[in-house]
C-alpha cells in the first residue's frame, strides 16, 4: 500500500538551473518553423464541452488544455510546450479527398473513410464515449452515413477500446461491419496487460499523469497523446484477419492493400494504402515523435531493427507515390516530399539507435553509460518528429541494451546487490546519517545537480520514509526534474512522483483492461491468469486436483496445484480429479473473475456446479494472492 503520511506542499516555481536549461532548448532547436501543418484540414471544432459516460462521470474534457497557448512558462520545456499545443488541437479534418480525422477527442486520432455505401472506421479511440462522440461529429458535417467497416491497425486498447461506440456487436454478427485486423490482433489486444496488468496500470498513472493537474505546473501531455480518456474499454472480435503483405481487400467499394509490420510498435500491426487516394495509413510506426521502445508502464522490448526494415520496405513500396500519410496519433504529413522525408528519418532514426546501441556494447559499456554518451545525428536532433516526447534516447538505448544483454551489466558488484530498503540503509548509515544525506542533497539540489539530489534523498526516504524534511526536499527535486523534461511520460512520471510524496498515493486511476476484454480471455489465459495469483510459500504443502468443464464448447481442463505451482491441460486424464466444477462457458468463468472471489450465489448466477469434494475449490481460492493496485513507488510501502 501507498505511504499514508504524506509531505503536503503547493508546487514550487521553476528554479534558475531550470531556466537556464529551457533557454538553451530555445537556442538548440528551430522554433521559428511554423506548426501550421498540425491544423491543416480543420473543418470543425467538437462543442460539446466535457464528454461523460452514461453514469455522469466525465471521460474526456477538450477544453482541459486550452492553456497551452503562447510562449512556454519557465516551468515546462519549451520543446514539449510546442508539441502538446499541436497535439491538444482538436475537431474534424479532412486528410484528402473521402478521408477525414477526429484528432483530440482521445490519446490517439480515429479515421473516416467513405465508401459506397457509408463510412469504414479506422482505430476507435480508447472509449466508447469518444469514439460515439468522434463518429457523431464526423456525422454532422459528412451527413448520416452508415458505418460499413472497421480496421484495427494493431493490438493496443488506444485504438480499439471505443469500438462500441461506432457499431455493435449485432451489426457485426449480422455480416453488416466486418471488423478487419492484422493476424493475432485477437490474443494480443486481450492477453496484454493482464499477466502484468496490476503493475502496469499502477505505472500507467505515473506514466500519463492521470493525478496531475491540467497546467504549466502539471500535466501539459504525453507526447503521443495529450492523455488516456476515462471511459467505457469495449473489444469485438475481428471478422477478417490480414495475414500477409500484398494482401487486398475491398471494403464498401474502397481497395486497400496492406503491409505486415508485426513486433514493430506493436506485436500485431500492420499499414495499409488506398491506392485511389494514394493515402498511406502508417498505423503508429512514423508517428511526430520518437517512440518508445519500451514503454515506461512496462511491457517488452520492442525491437528497433525490425521496425525500420519494415519503414524501408514502405518506402520503397509506396514511397514514390504516397501523396499523404496518416496515423493514430498526431497530424498527417502531405506530399510526397514530406512523406519520403518522414519516413526515411524515423527509419533512420530507429536504426542508428538500434546499430550504435550495439556497437557502444560491444566495446564494453553498460546501457547507463550508452545512453549518457549517444547523441543524434545533426539531421535527427533539429527535427521536430524525431524529439524524444514520448520515447526518449535515454531509456531507448537502456531498453536495447536490456533485448539483447538483459538486467546484469557484467560487473560482479551489481551481480546481487541489496533490494532498496537494505541498500538504502545501510548507504544513509554509512554516509553519517539521514541529516547527513538529506544536506549533501540540499547543496547538489542549489547546483541543479537533481539528478543527484534525488539519488540521495530516494535513500533517505527509502530508510526513513518518515523523515519530512527529506520527502519534501525529494518532491521539489522530482518537480524541478519534471520542469526541465521534453518527454511527455517523463514530465508526468517525475510530476507524480511530486504529487504522491506531497499529498499521499493516488493508486491506480487508470483500469487496466475492460469487462469485454476479460470475457474473451481463452480458457488458458483465464487459468494462466489463476496461476500466477497463486501465493507459492503458502501452499507449498498443498495438494489438490479439478476439473473444469466447459458446456459450451465442450472442453474439459485438469487443473493441478502441486508445490505452490497451478498447472492445466486440456488432455484426457487417467484419474478421476477431486472435484468437477461444470460451467455453460468459458465467458462464465471471465465472468467470476470481474465479480471477484467466487461465492455460493455468484457461482450459483453464473450456472456453475460443484461435484465431488467441494472443499477442493475453497481450497484453490484459498490459495489465491491478491493484486495491489495501489503498491507504493516512491516510497518503501
Amino acid at each position: 500500500m501507498t505511504s499514508t503520511s504524506p509531505t503536503t506542499g503547493a508546487p514550487r516555481e521553476a528554479t534558475e538551473h531550470v531556466r537556464r536549461g529551457q533557454k538553451e532548448i530555445y537556442a538548440a532547436l528551430p522554433f521559428e518553423q511554423s506548426t501550421e501543418e498540425s491544423e491543416r484540414g480543420l473543418i470543425a471544432r467538437w462543442e460539446g464541452g466535457v464528454i461523460r459516460d452514461d453514469a455522469g462521470n466525465r471521460v474526456w474534457d477538450v477544453d482541459a488544455y486550452a492553456f497551452l497557448d503562447g510562449e512556454a512558462p519557465d516551468t515546462v520545456n519549451p520543446s514539449l510546450w510546442r508539441h502538446s499545443s499541436q497535439v491538444a488541437k482538436q475537431g474534424l479534418y479532412q486528410v484528402t479527398d473521402g478521408l477525414y480525422q477526429v484528432r483530440g477527442l482521445d490519446v490517439a486520432n480515429i479515421s473516416f473513410i467513405e465508401g459506397e455505401r457509408g463510412v469504414i472506421v479506422v482505430d476507435p479511440l480508447v472509449s466508447v464515449e469518444t469514439a460515439r462522440a468522434s463518429l457523431e461529429l464526423y456525422r454532422e458535417h459528412r451527413g448520416d452515413r452508415p458505418v460499413t467497416g472497421v480496421i484495427y491497425t494493431h493490438s493496443h486498447i488506444d485504438h480499439f477500446g471505443g469500438v462500441k461506440g461506432v457499431t455493435t456487436q449485432a451489426e457485426v454478427d449480422a455480416g453488416e461491419v466486418p471488423v478487419v485486423a492484422p493476424v493475432g490482433f485477437f490474443e494480443h489486444a486481450v492477453g496484454e496487460n493482464v499477466f502484468a496488468g496490476t503493475a502496469m496500470a499502477r505505472r500507467a498513472g505515473y506514466m500519463f499523469g492521470a493525478a496531475l493537474a491540467r497546467g504549466p505546473q502539471g500535466q501539459v501531455g504525453a507526447g503521443i497523446g495529450q492523455t488516456n480518456s476515462t471511459g467505457t474499454v469495449s473489444l469485438i472480435r475481428p471478422t477478417v484477419l490480414i495475414e500477409k503483405t500484398g494482401e487486398e481487400l475491398v471494403l464498401d467499394g474502397v481497395r486497400i492493400v496492406f503491409q505486415m509490420t508485426p513486433d514493430s510498435e506493436a506485436p500485431s500491426e500492420f499499414h495499409f494504402y488506398l491506392p485511389e487516394t494514394k493515402a498511406l495509413c502508417i498505423a503508429e510506426n512514423a508517428a511526430a515523435t520518437m517512440h518508445n521502445l519500451l514503454t515506461l508502464r512496462g511491457a517488452l522490448v520492442r525491437d528497433p531493427h525490425s521496425w525500420a526494415g519494415y519503414l524501408t520496405e514502405t518506402l520503397e513500396t509506396w514511397g514514390r507515390e504516397a501523396e499523404v500519410m496518416f496515423a493514430g496519433h498526431h497530424w498527417p504529413a502531405f506530399g510526397n516530399a514530406a512523406i519520403t522525408e518522414h519516413l526515411a528519418l524515423q527509419r533512420d532514426l530507429y536504426s542508428y539507435l538500434h546499430d550504435q546501441t550495439l556497437r557502444m556494447l560491444n566495446q564494453g559499456r553498460t546501457g547507463a553509460e550508452i545512453a549518457e554518451d549517444l547523441t543524434l545525428p545533426p539531421a535527427l536532433e533539429r527535427t521536430w518528429h524525431t524529439r524524444g516526447y514520448y520515447g526518449t534516447l535515454s531509456h531507448n538505448v537502456k531498453a536495447i541494451y536490456q533485448r539483447y544483454m538483459g538486467w546484469y551489466d557484467g560487473n560482479p558488484a551489481h551481480l546481487w546487490e541489496h533490494p532498496p530498503v537494505a541498500k538504502a540503509t545501510r548507504f544513509v548509515r554509512d554516509m553519517g546519517g539521514a541529516d547527513t544525506v538529506v544536506d549533501r542533497a540540499r547543496a547538489a539540489f542549489d547546483e541543479g545537480d537533481f539528478r543527484w539530489a534525488a539519488e540521495l534523498l530516494n535513500h533517505v526516504v527509502f530508510a526513513e520514509s518518515d523523515h519530512e524534511a527529506a520527502r519534501a526536499l525529494l518532491a521539489d527535486t522530482y518537480e524541478q526534474l519534471g520542469y526541465g523534461a521534453e518527454s511527455g511520460p517523463w514530465r508526468c512520471v517525475y510530476l507524480s512522483g511530486a504529487h504522491e510524496l506531497r499529498h499521499g498515493g493516488f493508486g491506480t486511476p487508470l483500469a487496466s483492461a475492460g469487462a469485454d476484454i476479460v470475457r474473451e480471455l481463452t480458457p488458458e489465459q483465464i487459468f494462466d491468469t489463476i496461476a500466477i495469483r497463486v501465493d507459492g510459500p503458502r501452499c507449498w504443502g498443498e495438494s489438490l486436483t479439478l476439473d473444469v468443464e466447459f458446456a459450451q464448447p465442450a472442453q474439459t481442463y485438469r487443473l493441478r496445484l502441486s508445490n505452490g505451482v497451478l498447472t492445466h491441460s486440456s488432455r484426457r486424464q487417467l484419474d478421476e480429479a477431486e472435484a468437477v466444477l461444470q460451467l455453460p462457458s468459458s465467458s462464465a468463468l471471465a465472468g467470476l473473475l470481474l465479480a471477484g472471489p467466487p461465492s455460493a450465489d455468484s457461482l450459483a448466477a453464473a450456472g456453475a456446479e460443484i461435484t465431488g469434494d467441494a472443499s477442493v475449490l475453497a481450497r484453490l481460492l484459498g490459495a489465491l494472492d491478491t493484486p495491489d493496485p495501489d503498491f507504493a513507488i516512491v516510497t518503501p510501502e
